[in-house]
């Protein structure tokens, strides 16, 4: 099918394979397309369909209930057209600049799976063919059996990857996870599109690096700072990162995060929040190089990091409540540009 979509500047024209949603096949397209998540949650992608028809695999998917609900709303990353269409968006569109990412369809093979915490694993997918992404995106994985695509970011940076290493969590009654979750996935079929993401990182940024991430939020944060390890940028700049669980015993990175300090002692520190309990009594001896508090992980950054925000970049991370209140900290508080600040929200 054909899909006309008219944008505040100006119209594209592009083609959509069948089942394909129109998001994924503009980006394929090379468009710059409004999106967040990606996956039906935050409304970002949200379109008007002004002639034609479009089918939504996800009829009550949060984003629509986001802002103004008009009757032929959809959200783009939903819908698939039925016929040839017409759709308008209030955003800028851009054709892509040339030698980005851009996203892609590959097959890929469930490789390796471990878990890190009772909800929490470590996922390795290997490629048909290899991608190239930046340190921060993230991929939409799909499995037989179970309709629509769900969003893991990449853990390691690396160009020209063959195999991807992704962080999972476990979500009550989510039928991918419970999925995933199990022995028996080891060696199945997926199918992965992407990267997708805006919240990179290059050293080109010349700055020194706060990163706020909860939980598996902290999956996009890991690839950051690998790269940022990988070619030199602590030789002459500074990362502060604060990383949130709930329990102790829901710990995980802490190993990965000891290590890092120990390459880079006078130029990162690492800050680990607990929100529903005291750490454990033996944390700071089990792992002295980090430092262990009671709370929020955003208002542990907030006190931690009070006027030290001189030529800093941030980035957050984590549940889309907990990334609205770091992100108001960062913007009121820390007075950070809003140029200055990364983000990418998950449902």
């Amino acid at each position: 099918m054909r899909v006309q979509l008219n944008a505040s500047n100006r119209s594209y024209a592009f083609e959509v394979k069948h089942g394909e949603s129109i998001l994924y096949a503009g980006m394929r397209h090379g468009l710059e397309l409004p999106y967040g998540c990606a996956s039906g949650t935050c409304g970002t992608c949200k379109a008007t369909c002004i002639a034609g028809t479009c089918h939504s695999a996800w009829e009550e998917a949060p984003g629509l209930r986001v802002g103004r609900r008009d009757g032929d709303a959809i959200l783009m990353c939903q819908a698939t057209p039925r016929a040839d269409s017409t759709l308008a968006v209030a955003a800028t569109v851009y054709q892509s600049d040339p030698g980005v990412c851009a996203p892609s369809y590959r097959s890929a093979r469930v490789a390796e799976r471990r878990l890190l915490a009772p909800d929490m694993m470590a996922l390795a997918l290997e490629l048909d063919a290899p991608m190239t992404y930046e340190a921060g995106q993230f991929v939409a994985v799909e499995v037989p059996g179970i309709p629509g695509y769900r969003m893991y970011s990449m853990t390691a940076f690396q160009r020209g990857a063959a195999r991807l290493s992704l962080l999972v969590k476990r979500k009550p009654g989510g039928a991918l996870t419970d999925w995933l979750f199990q022995e028996a996935c080891v060696n199945a079929a997926v199918k992965v599109f992407g990267p997708l993401g805006r919240a990179t990182f290059s050293p080109a940024c010349g700055k020194n690096l706060l990163v706020i991430a909860g939980g598996s939020g902290i999956a996009g944060m890991m690839a950051i700072l690998d790269r940022a390890a990988q070619e030199g940028y602590f030789a002459r700049y500074r990362a502060a990162v604060f990383f949130g669980v709930r329990k102790w015993s829901d710990r995980f990175y802490l190993s990965e995060f000891a290590a890092l300090r120990s390459s880079f002692p006078d130029r990162v520190s690492i800050d680990v929040a607990l929100s529903d309990e005291d750490p454990s009594s033996n944390a700071s001896d089990e792992f002295p190089a980090l430092r262990f508090h009671r709370g929020l992980v955003h208002d542990v950054a907030r006190t931690v990091m009070a006027g030290n925000y001189a030529s800093t970049r941030a980035y957050v991370a984590g549940p889309p409540a907990a990334v609205d209140v770091a992100l108001r900290y960062l913007l009121r508080d820390a007075k950070l540009s809003p140029l200055e600040i990364r983000y990418d929200k998950f449902g």
